[in-house]
C-alpha cells in the first residue's frame, strides 16, 4: 500500500514537474515573440525612416513646384484685376457713386 502512494505521489510530483516545464516554456515562447515582434516592428519604423528621408527631397521640390505655380496663377490674377482698375476704375467709382447719391 505504502509502494502505491509513493507511486502516486511520484507521479503527481513528475505530472507537477511537467506542468510547470511546459508553463516556463510558454512563458518564454511569448517572450520570445514579443521580442521579435519588436524586433520587426522597429526594423520596419526604421525602413520607414529611411524611405521618408529618401523622398522627402522630390515631395519637397514637388510642393515648391506646385507653390510657384499657385504663386504665378494669383499674381496673374492680380496684375489682370490691376489692369482691369487701371482701365474701368474711374467709371466705376462715378458708377457707385452715382447709385448711392440717387442720381
Amino acid at each position: 500500500m505504502q509502494d502505491l502512494m509513493k507511486q502516486i505521489i511520484d507521479m503527481d510530483r513528475k505530472a507537477r514537474q511537467i506542468t510547470e516545464a511546459a508553463q516556463r516554456e510558454k512563458v518564454d515562447s511569448e517572450k520570445e515573440i514579443q521580442k521579435k515582434r519588436d524586433e520587426i516592428r522597429q526594423k520596419y519604423l526604421e525602413e520607414v525612416q529611411k524611405r521618408i528621408a529618401k523622398n522627402e527631397p522630390k515631395e519637397r521640390a514637388a510642393a515648391e513646384a506646385v507653390w510657384k505655380e499657385k504663386k504665378r496663377q494669383d499674381e496673374e490674377v492680380a496684375n489682370h484685376l490691376d489692369q482691369l482698375y487701371r482701365e474701368n476704375g474711374d467709371l466705376w467709382v462715378d458708377q457707385i457713386v452715382t447709385k448711392v447719391l440717387g442720381e
